[in-house]
């Protein structure tokens, strides 16, 4: 009896274990970004040394705002670079505050920002925003100066979290927004070489043509939260 009980454990525990296998074979790949605790794996763009700009606050990466009036020299980076992937992360922002999510992003001395190179998921506050009236492709969930959100979009009030992903394989490209798809294209189609050719990117040939790179958070002079920042390779 004892050795037919011995046999019965055994076989359960293989079948457990295939089972618990199987689970994360199909649902691994999974990497945290960020620990919760400190900015290990990150760095500033273009920077050693410490960063200042970026300081963690109840489990949250939180930007400090501190390039006051600009929109450079205060983004973080990966120290990992990413081809093809799915990223997904929780985010919240202050009234009136400006940030965004960036990949593909190239570290070079000849660039003085992540956005002239990396492709930029937009995040800002859409009715709080004062200095200018916000066109469609500068509010939140938009592929930066490129593709506008669709009517998918709903956005949490300001100070409240929200959910979203980029999805980037082989040039298909998706933005989600609280479980909802909000922008797909295709990136160097003809259609995405003539929005470049004709807008914002015209004079930045590197613009967006890097197919690895760093995943980057803007600091664009506000302050924005960050948690559950976590990537899988495609």
């Amino acid at each position: 009896m004892k050795k037919h009980f011995a046999v019965l454990c055994i076989a359960v525990a293989m079948c457990a274990g295939s089972t618990h296998s199987f689970a994360q074979s199909k649902n691994g790949g999974w990497v945290s970004l960020f620990n919760g605790r400190d900015l290990k794996g990150w760095h500033s763009f273009n920077k050693t040394g410490p960063v200042k700009n970026w300081e963690i606050e109840n489990g949250a990466l939180v930007c400090l705002g501190a390039v006051k009036g600009t929109d450079t020299g205060g983004d973080i980076v990966t120290d990992k670079q990413y081809d093809n992937f799915e990223l997904t992360w929780e985010w919240k922002i202050d009234k009136g505050s400006n940030s965004g999510v960036l990949y593909h992003v190239v570290e070079s001395p000849k660039y003085e920002a992540t956005y002239v190179t990396g492709p930029e998921y937009q995040i800002i506050d859409d009715i709080g925003w004062v200095p200018d009236k916000l066109e469609d492709w500068q509010k939140t969930g938009a592929d930066y100066a490129m593709h506008v959100a669709n009517g998918n979009k709903k956005i949490m009030p300001v100070g409240q979290w929200n959910t979203s992903r980029i999805i980037f394989n082989n040039g298909h490209v998706e933005h989600w927004l609280n479980g909802k798809k909000i922008v797909e294209f295709t990136a160097w189609d003809a259609d995405w070489n003539k929005r470049k050719a004709e807008g914002k990117w015209k004079d930045h040939p590197e613009y967006g043509m890097a197919k690895t790179g760093h995943i980057a958070l803007q600091d664009h002079g506000h302050k924005a939260y960050y948690k559950n920042i976590r990537i899988r390779q495609l």
